[in-house]
């Protein structure tokens, strides 16, 4: 089989890797290879590849580091499995990819002054989510994993890959969409004073507050996803993943993501809270959206009551039928117990994940037409 082939074959394919055969390190070669010459053009091309909010955050000279350091390792995996006769053939891809990113200019692209109002794709935005994710949350799951037998490439992780590619390449979309429908829809709820008020609160206060208020329009936006079919047919795209992992919460129909991003961005919008409160509510939010589809287990004693953990999530994701429609939040799990909503099981863990029915089709695209194509 040519290598062409082997690969094709290699990336429609799930299971546990060979250890030993050089299978491991070959494919974080290639996955390193591949960022690293995303990340090049990423460097050619800032104005049209780099999300403005995200590039103004990074230091330039880091981002080089760091791609100079992944290009580094991705050679030097590659390097050694050819020396050592090991899957030469996937070898060969990283080393194509590694010279291929090194002649375009590899870390030393020099970056002029280009315009900030041009059209955009978050290319940046997902290199770097994909290996800071995939670092840490694919390192917690072996450590702390739940369901030990479970690969890392297990069945439909193509689905979620390309779900969590194109809602990052489309975040400039998003934002646009959700700044503007919130300014267009809740700008007349905006009053100077409570929005100064709460601008000059403490800043843990603050944070507290944004949480909380982003909980409770998160779980009755999520409980409306359960309770209005219309809605329904949206939000079963997210429910049909039968495997819980950090990709897993990566599956969301692009007009759900839009619809839940404006109603919680609303009211922080019309409160007022400060950047930099609104920047800490980002790491949150953006932590445990993977953290709480992970498979981990996390035991927190009493705090289970409080706070929202992968303990509680799996259960929102179960099949099983005393955990259909329960747990809704995202952050505060008391919200569920206060609403009368928490699953009140006997079992730690449900039996099984996805759709009551298992109906949503696999494969990003038949996902998006989903919605539009159900008649149940």
């Amino acid at each position: 089989m040519d290598p062409l082939s082997k690969l094709s074959q290699l990336s429609t394919s799930h299971g546990e890797l060979r250890s030993g055969k050089g299978m491991v390190s070959g494919v974080i070669a290639l996955i390193l290879a591949v960022l690293c010459f995303l990340g090049v053009l990423v460097f050619h091309f800032p104005e049209y590849l780099s999300t403005p909010q995200l590039r103004k955050q990074y230091s330039v000279e880091l981002m080089r580091q760091l791609l100079y350091w992944s290009m580094v390792l991705a050679g030097g995996l590659s390097l050694y499995n050819v020396v050592r006769g090991r899957a030469r053939w996937l070898a060969l891809w990283s080393f194509v990819l590694i010279a291929a990113a090194a002649l375009l200019g590899g870390h030393k692209v020099p970056v002029n002054d280009f315009p900030d109002d041009t059209p955009y794709i978050g290319l940046d935005w997902f290199v770097l989510d994909l290996l800071g994710s995939s670092l840490i949350f694919i390192f917690i799951e072996k450590l702390f994993a739940l369901r030990k037998d479970q690969p890392v490439f297990r069945p439909e992780w193509q689905t979620d890959l390309h779900h969590f590619i194109v809602n990052h390449m489309v975040v400039g979309f998003i934002l646009l969409a959700t700044n503007l429908l919130v300014h267009k829809l809740f700008g007349w709820a905006a009053h100077d004073g409570i929005r100064g008020w709460v601008a000059n609160l403490n800043f843990f206060v603050a944070l507290f507050g944004i949480v909380l208020v982003a909980d409770l329009v998160q779980y009755w936006t999520h409980r409306a996803y359960h309770e209005v079919p219309l809605l329904w047919r949206l939000h079963a795209v997210h429910h049909s993943v039968k495997s819980m992992d950090w990709l897993a919460g990566s599956r969301q129909h692009i007009l759900e993501l839009l619809i839940t991003r404006t109603l919680v961005l609303a009211p922080i919008y019309v409160l007022g809270f400060s950047k930099e409160v609104i920047d800490a509510y980002i790491v949150i939010v953006g932590f445990q959206a993977v953290f709480n589809h992970a498979n981990v287990s996390v035991r927190l004693g009493p705090l289970r009551y409080v706070i929202v953990t992968p303990n509680f999530h799996h259960w929102h994701h179960s099949q099983d039928r005393e955990a259909l429609d329960r747990n809704y939040a995202a952050h505060f799990a008391f919200l569920d117990h206060l609403f009368g909503t928490a699953v009140k099981a006997d079992r730690a863990w449900p039996e099984r994940y996805g759709v009551l029915g298992d109906y949503v089709p696999n494969g990003f695209l038949k996902q998006l037409a989903f919605p539009f194509t159900w008649k149940g």
